[in-house]
């Protein structure tokens, strides 16, 4: 596997530039810290970005930049002179922003709408793990709810039934009866829960194991791993209830070990890079699969790929990064991944802990007031990064106004170091509607 040696054998050190991050979460928060930390950085805008990533100086952000709309982001690198654009969400790359920006000349990290298909459609992804032997699930493809019903009830549980299209982290459903997987299938096909994105179901078989979290920075022909990660779906400790955009997560995962790795970049990462460009499908951006590393084999399958940054893994991905992460995004859009190259991490772990508004993933009060961030941004070893808040008409206060609000990192030469520094953080913070899960990292830890 092809490592990388210096980020500054792509550009010469004086060269600054300017970058834009599209999205407003806490991935984008995240990627605004790491950029404003990179020394090839000249200056980092956010659109739409939020208070926390504002008043933190990780960035200036622009909220009334429509990001839907490809004209408008344009006119806004050529105005502000933008060298590179580095797309957070999933919906703008299905959208096709990579696409339009990249016909104006303007960099763009993130993989083109085509491309990006991967993550866009459950369907496809298994389709090209069939066709270029990808180790996943086995799996078949419904439109008909009774056929899908009568596919489950030949199989057995438990059983996985996927929603095809995005569906904002809550398509899969994990049944662990023939009676919940036949409700989901109800739900995504007959009811239509999730509108056009649940008008084909995947059921796929139930793997048993420990799941992990892998990244690739991918120039359309190269990749270049980067840190493992595990991150944690449900909402209940104990990984019990339904599934979330994700509560916590840490960084390195022991189950990745170096073996592992090459491993995962022989058989899943490189095939379907090689895969994606035979397909005319080139794919330019961050290639993150979630694997399942099955207990009886030790092999890796891929469970589903995504076409961008996990969110929150890349929370701990970013507060361990030491390399420069502007130069290296820039030379994967360039394709210039194919010289060799190695990156610089911390050593010990970082974990993220997520305080979501209570009710989360269902419905949840907006507007609740958080009290004593500022207790908190003081510790060089905890980063706050901010997902769902924005200011009180006092200009002073912080208030929820999503579901998952706020990531707690620290960093630890230990993850159990990295633990307590971050559940340590979240007592500080005075948030009475806010919760969040107790037990991350508790595979690692047990």
């Amino acid at each position: 596997i092809a490592r990388i040696r210096v980020c500054s054998i792509f550009f010469p050190s004086t060269d600054k530039f300017v970058v834009l991050v599209i999205g407003g979460g806490g991935r984008e928060h995240a990627l605004c810290y790491a950029l404003r930390r990179s020394a090839s950085c000249k200056t980092v805008f956010c659109a739409p970005g939020n208070a926390g990533i504002s008043l933190s100086g990780d960035a200036t952000c622009f909220e009334d930049l429509d990001i839907s709309d490809s004209s408008a982001v344009i006119a806004f690198c050529r105005k502000w002179a933008v060298d590179l654009v580095v797309i957070g969400p999933e919906a703008p790359l299905v959208a096709g922003l990579s696409n339009d920006l990249t016909s104006a000349g303007i960099f763009a990290f993130g993989p083109s709408s085509q491309a990006a298909s991967l993550e866009g459609s459950k369907d496809f992804m298994k389709r090209l793990c069939d066709k270029y032997g990808i180790p996943t699930a086995k799996y078949k493809t419904f439109t008909d709810p009774t056929a899908a019903k009568a596919y489950i009830r030949d199989n057995g549980a438990p059983i996985v039934v996927k929603a095809d299209g995005l569906a904002a982290g809550k398509g899969v459903v994990v049944a662990m009866s023939v009676e919940e997987a036949l409700e989901a299938v109800d739900s995504m096909l007959v009811d239509k829960v999730f509108g056009p994105a649940g008008r084909r179901v995947v059921v796929e078989e139930y793997l048993e194991g420990e799941e992990a979290s892998f990244f690739a920075i991918v120039d359309g022909e190269n990749a270049v791993p980067l840190e493992s990660a595990q991150d944690h779906k449900r909402v209940g400790d104990g990984d019990t209830g339904p599934n979330t955009g994700g509560m916590g997560a840490f960084s390195p995962a022991p189950v990745v070990t170096k073996e592992l790795e090459s491993v995962i970049m022989e058989s899943i990462i490189l095939p379907t890079v090689r895969g994606m460009a035979s397909e005319g499908r080139k794919f330019v951006g961050v290639l993150y699969a979630g694997l399942m590393i099955e207990k009886k084999s030790g092999s890796p399958k891929l469970i589903e790929y995504n076409a961008r940054f996990g969110d929150p893994e890349c929370q701990v991905l970013m507060v361990r990064l030491e390399s420069d992460l502007a130069r290296l995004l820039l030379a994967a859009c360039k394709g210039e991944l194919h010289n060799n190259v190695s990156l610089s991490w911390s050593p010990g772990s970082a974990m993220v802990v997520v305080m979501a508004s209570k009710g989360y993933p269902g419905n949840y009060e907006k507007g609740t007031a958080i009290g004593n961030l500022n207790e908190v941004t003081g510790d060089e070893d905890v980063k706050i990064f901010h997902a769902g808040t924005r200011l009180d008409s006092d200009g002073e206060t912080f208030v929820a106004c999503g579901g998952r609000v706020l990531g707690i990192t620290a960093r630890g030469d230990t993850l159990e170091e990295a633990r307590d520094r971050a559940y340590g953080a979240v007592e500080r913070i005075d948030w009475p509607e806010g919760f969040c899960r107790r037990d991350i990292g508790w595979r690692a830890l047990r």
